[in-house]
């Protein structure tokens, strides 16, 4: 994992307070960067954990996804997602039903997404278990969230990639 960072402000909901954006390009085993880019709630909304978790199973459900389930390819023919992403000038403007976001994507991140012409989405069901961040995300504390148990209560997408056309 590189580069991580916060997005500016997140989304705030009130059944999981604060949803926050982080990306970051990898190997994904095939020798090329994959752009991943994971929605995890910040655990700060009136709830305790495990009504976060609940509201966030919830919006994977209303995004046609499910938890802890398969890949699902967005990128397959006919197939119809709820969740788009635009990538053009440096970011990446992330549209779901009744929110959105655009974040300040790496150029690592912005050139896997453009030459795979799609995106790992992440999103994960529990908050974030760390001292919340200032500014960044540091390294560390994404590799210690992104665990093998936060994964499997995840929903899991490969997502195409809109350009705006020339």
């Amino acid at each position: 994992m590189t580069s991580p960072q916060t997005a500016q402000g997140g989304m705030q909901q009130h059944q999981f307070g604060t949803l926050s954006v982080v990306g970051w390009a990898g190997d994904y085993g095939d020798g090329r960067d994959m752009a991943f880019l994971l929605i995890f709630p910040f655990g700060d909304g009136p709830g305790s954990r495990e009504e976060t978790a609940a509201a966030m199973r919830q919006l994977v459900a209303d995004l046609g996804l499910s938890v802890g389930g398969e890949l699902v390819d967005a990128t397959e023919g006919g197939r119809q997602s709820r969740v788009t992403a635009l990538v053009e000038g440096g970011q990446v403007a992330l549209r779901m039903p009744k929110m959105s976001v655009q974040y300040a994507t790496p150029p690592r991140w912005i050139a896997a997404a453009q030459e795979r012409g799609h995106l790992y989405l992440l999103v994960a069901t529990q908050p974030w278990s760390h001292p919340l961040p200032e500014k960044e995300i540091g390294e560390e504390a994404l590799r210690a969230f992104v665990s093998d148990e936060m994964l499997a209560t995840s929903a899991h997408c490969l997502l195409p990639v809109m350009r705006v056309a020339r």
